[in-house]
This record gives C-alpha cells, structure tokens and sequence, in this order.
C-alpha cells in the first residue's frame, strides 16, 4: 500500500491561461518504496481569512463578508476558493506537478470579494487531497484512494493573486448589473456623448455630489 504526502512549495502566475489563473506547485511524496502508476487527483482549494490580520484600510471593505471587526470571531470562518482535478503520472519516490487554479473577478464571488480587500501581506490557504491511487503490483495495477487526511497549508503572497489579475485586467475591475440597468447607462452614455464608461459613471457621481 502507497504512503502519500502532499506539500505546496510554491506559487507563480499562469502567463499563457485564457483567463486569469493561478499555478501552485506541489510536491508529491511515496515514502513506501512503490511504483505509482499514475494518481486522479481532486483538490480542494479553501481560504482561512481566520488566520492573517487586517489593515484598517482592508477592514471596511470587508464589511460585506464579515461585518465590523468586532463580529470576526464568528464571522470569519474558511471558504471555498475551487475545485480542481490532474492526473498525474507516474513516478517513484517523489514528483511535482503545477495545479492551475482559476481566478474570477466577479464582485458576487466570496473569495474574489475577499481577495480584492487585501492590500498586500499573505492569504492563509489550505489545500485538501482527494481521489484515486493506481499503483503497480505483481499482478499488474490496483488502485487505492488518497488518504482523507492529506493535506498542505501555504501563505500565497496576495502580490502573485494580484500579478495575475493585472495581467489580464490591467488597472480596471468589473460590476454585474441587469440588462435593464445597463440599457439605461448606456441611453445616458450615448445621450451625453461619453466615450469611456469611466467618463459616464464620473458624470453620474458628479450629479450626485451637486445634488447633495
């Protein structure tokens, strides 16, 4: 029987994905002395906002995920960030793959919500293993699973998240809205000769500030 053990080593941007991503490295370690064959991997990617601290300039935007920081000790619990799967193939000893992790920019997506409050520091993650062991035997290959318990804990640098979202959207973030809201900005967009939607939601507050 396999003895498996699952470390993140390292984190870097995925320079050539179709949309944001990120790559964590991890190591993979058989310590039995068998053959795998091959592993289906599944991996669960969860973030504990419990376990960093908070700027004052962070705190009020996360107003909407955890409340004011005197609710944290209830509020602030781990969420999911993705599910991902790989096969990974074959080796002895030790190997390392690159898991590719997706990054959204939608503001209705807790961990992108979250992730966008942070200036700098580190997101605490915690990786959990799971799926299908195909090991080499003398009648050929069995399978086992990977053990519940394997898992790795890693400080992503909030700089790499942020590298990877400036690569694709330079400077520029994202609002949903109904098609209603936006056929109504876009008459006024057009009505006042706005180039840029920049321009039309500067003149929207502008009207505002004079009406205050």
């Amino acid at each position: 029987m396999s003895k498996l053990a699952f470390a993140v080593v390292g984190a870097k941007v995925e320079p050539y994905a179709a949309s944001p991503a990120l790559s964590l490295r991890i190591r993979i370690t058989e310590s039995s002395g068998v053959q795998i064959h091959a592993i289906g991997l599944r991996v669960q990617v969860r973030i504990e906002p419990q376990l960093r601290r908070y700027s004052t300039f962070e705190t009020p935007r996360l107003v909407e995920l955890f409340g004011t920081p005197d609710r944290y000790a209830v509020t602030v619990r781990p969420m999911l960030w993705a599910h991902v799967s790989h096969m990974v193939l074959g080796f002895n000893g030790e190997t390392e793959i690159d898991l590719s992790i997706p990054c959204s920019y939608d503001f209705e997506v807790a961990a992108h919500k979250y992730l966008s409050a942070l200036d700098d520091g580190e997101i605490p993650l915690n990786v959990l293993f799971s799926g299908a062991v195909f090991v080499k035997s003398e009648s050929g290959v069995s399978s086992e699973l990977v053990p519940w318990d394997c898992e790795g804990r890693y400080r992503l640098p909030v700089a790499v998240w942020r590298e990877a979202m400036d690569t694709f959207f330079p400077n520029s973030t994202w609002i949903r809205m109904s098609r209603e809201v936006y056929d109504e900005l876009y008459r006024f967009k057009t009505s006042q000769g706005l180039p840029t939607w920049d321009a039309t939601l500067e003149r929207l507050c502008e009207r505002a500030k004079a009406e205050r």
